[in-house]
């Protein structure tokens, strides 16, 4: 039997917040949000008060213009630091192991504790903080890759594979779709603790992301434009762009490329064919099956929520293990190309 914690209540733009009036990743703007990270379907400009860590007001001030710098349209809040809200709620921040910046939003209100996970990976990421379980009664989980088929591999063999695909092919580039916040900077950061240290070539699209990560401590290497890099010097490089680049007139400029693409739905080989994909890399930001359900044995909470994707697998991966469980109806929440 699943409870009604009636401070915590899901609603098809967003989970409100009841006692704070406030809502997290609302998908309209709201008077406050509190943001768990800066992807474009959990992030959005025009609130009246933005809540989130400050790497990820300053992904949103990027991205979206959102006013980082002013105290009263946004609030940031560091891991591990608490935030009073009105109506006696308590919130906590804590890493999420997604992207830069990236949070669990932890409630605790009249002795209850809600874990709002966002989106989340359990692997190791050179570009941001792990993971962190937290202990709570509600645990609200995301499920983009809630199916038993997506069990993505080790990221160190989809690394070899792209490097040896270069050492195979010296007069060609390797052309890595990737998305603009998060996986184009783990993609990177990963290639260079693979010891790749020529320079990566980037589309324009991609550049002021990978400054900002830079300016946040995440070394990777030396980054360079492909604009007015002549044609066969990019031959046997590594250029980075946003997936859908990979196919269109910008691509025609680089040397025979070897069209790859990181996500984890790279997983479902006609989502690559459909794409062109020569390349198909498995490397998610998100946890994949076991990660999920690794996550909520571990949390044990006494009620699991589960949002943004694949519900009804693992709805009933709790239903069989006798763990308290419903699946939300949100809208607004798109997978990305992970």
């Amino acid at each position: 039997m699943v409870a009604d914690f009636a401070w915590i209540r899901p609603e098809p733009y967003g989970i409100h917040v009841v006692p704070a009036d406030a809502w997290i990743d609302p998908a309209r703007p709201v008077d406050t949000a509190l943001v768990t990270h800066g992807h474009a379907d959990h992030a959005r400009g025009g609130h009246g008060r933005t809540i989130a860590t400050p790497e990820t007001l300053a992904i949103m001030q990027l991205r979206y213009g959102v006013e980082a710098e002013n105290e009263v349209r946004a609030a940031p809040v560091a891991y591990g630091e608490t935030l009073r809200l009105p109506g006696g709620v308590d919130a906590t921040f804590v890493p999420a192991g997604h992207v830069l910046g990236s949070a669990q939003i932890l409630l605790e209100h009249a002795g209850e504790r809600v874990v709002i996970t966002g989106d989340y990976k359990r692997r190791p990421d050179p570009t941001c903080p792990p993971f962190q379980p937290v202990a709570c009664d509600v645990f609200i989980t995301e499920a983009t890759f809630g199916l038993p088929v997506f069990r993505h591999p080790p990221i160190a063999g989809e690394i070899a594979r792209l490097t040896d695909a270069l050492v195979a092919n010296p007069g060609r580039c390797v052309l890595v779709g990737a998305y603009a916040l998060g996986k184009a900077q783990r993609l990177i950061a990963e290639v260079r603790a693979h010891g790749y240290d020529a320079p990566i070539y980037l589309h324009g699209a991609m550049e002021r992301m990978c400054r900002l990560y830079e300016d946040h401590g995440v070394d990777l290497g030396e980054l360079r434009a492909v604009a007015g890099v002549p044609k066969g010097a990019l031959e046997g490089q590594i250029v980075v762009c946003p997936p859908s680049a990979l196919n269109d007139r910008w691509s025609r400029r680089l040397p025979d490329p070897i069209t790859a693409m990181a996500s984890g739905w790279m997983r479902v080989r006609q989502r690559a064919r459909q794409r062109n994909v020569e390349l198909p890399l498995v490397i998610s930001d998100h946890a994949d099956w076991d990660e999920l359900t690794a996550t909520i044995a571990e949390v044990n909470p006494a009620e699991t929520w589960i949002t943004h994707g694949r519900e009804e697998a693992l709805l009933r991966w709790c239903q069989l293990g006798q763990r308290a469980a419903r699946a939300l109806a949100l809208v607004g929440y798109e997978d990305e190309d992970d």
